[in-house]
């Protein structure tokens, strides 16, 4: 007789898997390391299985291709990206929301540096298997947010601009610490190990003397 709890833990996997109400996916953003390092093209099933510390047929159980693995982790970033700017409140301080907003993208190219430049490879590719979620989720968001600033704008609680070129620029100017990280540390020399206390406090100093009235 099979004893309790002699099940294998893929067949546990399946089982969740199979059911509705217990579905399971493998957290893959281990994978972010590979396909940032060697692009689309040149990551493997079997490199992106290593780094999810999956079996090969247990990943592709869940995911049945590569394109497969690299549309779900794409979509996860995008839900990463898009919180700091999905958190901006109407009813905040205007400066403070849009200071906050970039201290929170600052922070998410120091901590994830590797998620950021997989995002830009995809982005100068072409955007082939995000262009919808950039034209619909994102556009969405962002002539949301770009709306709100207008009004603050035009309430005198910040000096003119335009909203969507201040997005931009916040993306740029944060953003540019990860994914040209080797062209920030090789510039600024030794003794420069860890630029973001100076990026902070320089972004601060830029976007309030924007946009305060």
């Amino acid at each position: 007789m099979k004893r309790l709890g002699s099940r294998r833990p893929d067949d546990q996997a399946r089982r969740a898997h199979a059911d509705p109400a217990q579905e399971y996916r493998p957290d893959l953003r281990g994978c972010a390391f590979g396909f940032s390092a060697h692009g689309f093209r040149g990551s493997t099933v079997d490199q992106i299985a290593r780094e999810a510390n999956l079996s090969k047929p247990n990943l592709l159980y869940y995911f049945p291709s590569k394109e497969a693995i690299h549309q779900h982790l794409l979509s996860m970033l995008m839900d990463t990206w898009l919180a700091p700017l999905r958190a901006m409140r109407e009813d905040g301080d205007p400066l403070d929301e849009i200071l906050t907003y970039m201290r929170r993208k600052l922070e998410m190219s120091r901590d994830h540096p590797r998620e950021s430049r997989l995002f830009a490879n995809e982005i100068l590719q072409g955007a082939p298997r995000i262009l919808d979620m950039l034209e619909t989720e994102l556009k969405d968001l962002v002539d949301e947010k770009a709306g709100l600033i207008a009004g603050w704008m035009a309430d005198g609680r910040l000096a003119p601009s335009d909203p969507h070129h201040l997005i931009f620029s916040i993306w740029s100017l944060t953003q540019h610490y990860a994914d040209f990280d080797v062209q920030v540390h090789a510039v600024l020399g030794a003794g420069h190990d860890n630029p973001y206390p100076a990026a902070e406090a320089y972004l601060t100093t830029l976007f309030t003397r924007l946009l305060t009235p």
